[in-house]
């Protein structure tokens, strides 16, 4: 029995016997260079999973006649950059920051291997572009709470504040003044007006005068007289505009009634102290630095 075939009458050409709306689909078939292509992709694909990792196993992969990995790759071009950067890494090993920064050399060097590091370790806090944010120092200006300079940096990168597994961490604790009971709440009121009138921002004169005696008696000893702050003991200006946690009349009261104390890692252990010069001379190199 012979199979009967649809010929399409205006084209000529045989159908695939389906019909839609009146029109009929044509079997046409696939050009030359098409099919030999596609063929051409399935030998390829064959040969690269006989060649090449490929085929996931229960712990692993195939790992082809070659041999070859990406990890080793890798782990070769790392090897090449380690041993073409040597000098350098070791004449930054060796040498005390301030010469790392003044040579022309090993200074543009120090300060992209530390933006490598401040990206992985630094940008959770700081920000991608060291401005920090609510509790968070800006790197970028010249309010330095332990000081700015690239030796007082270094220090801090390598142990820290506040962070009580390293034994030479910095450590500033300011006292609560409401919740200990060492000022009541219209004490904490007026000192807060006083210190914003340390920045001309207080709206209550007659406050402010009361408050001014007593930061004098509370305060001063650590931020200062007129409030410029004490790196020695890692207290914050107080006449400027930079304020970690706010800088209205209420969270200046809050953080006088009971303050919040921020804490950062020590780095030293982690990263090395190459690491942490390259890292002090990065952020040092943001602006800011002293």
């Amino acid at each position: 029995m012979s199979e009967h075939k649809d010929v399409d009458d205006v084209s000529g050409i045989e159908t695939t016997g389906h019909s839609w709306d009146g029109i009929k689909e044509l079997n046409n078939p696939l050009p030359r260079w098409w099919l030999w292509t596609f063929y051409a992709t399935i030998a390829f694909a064959a040969v690269y999973t006989v060649l090449y990792p490929a085929w996931p196993l229960v712990n692993s992969a195939t790992t082809g006649l070659l041999g070859w990995s990406s990890r080793a790759d890798l782990r070769i071009e790392m090897s090449e950059l380690d041993l073409s950067n040597a000098d350098r890494i070791a004449a930054i090993r060796t040498s005390d920051i301030a010469t790392i920064a003044a040579d022309p050399e090993l200074r543009p060097f120090a300060i992209a291997a530390g933006e490598a590091s401040y990206k992985v370790n630094c940008v959770q806090c700081h920000g991608s572009g060291a401005a920090g944010g609510p509790g968070y120092p800006n790197l970028n200006d010249d309010a330095w709470i332990w000081g700015g300079s690239l030796e007082e940096i270094a220090l801090t990168l390598q142990h820290g504040v506040r962070y009580a597994p390293d034994e030479n961490t910095r450590v500033a604790e300011m006292p609560a003044f409401g919740r200990d009971g060492l000022l009541d709440r219209s004490q904490i009121a007026d000192v807060s007006q006083y210190v914003l009138s340390l920045t001309e921002r207080d709206d209550n004169p007659d406050a402010a005068a009361r408050g001014a005696d007593i930061y004098a008696q509370n305060c001063a000893f650590c931020h200062g007289e007129s409030g410029e702050g004490m790196k020695e003991v890692g207290a914050p200006a107080l006449n400027d505009a930079i304020w970690l946690y706010g800088r209205d009349a209420a969270a200046i009261a809050a953080q006088v009634n009971r303050p919040r104390h921020g804490v950062m890692p020590a780095w030293g252990e982690r990263l090395g102290d190459t690491a942490i010069k390259e890292l002090a001379v990065y952020v040092h190199s943001l602006g800011g630095g002293e």
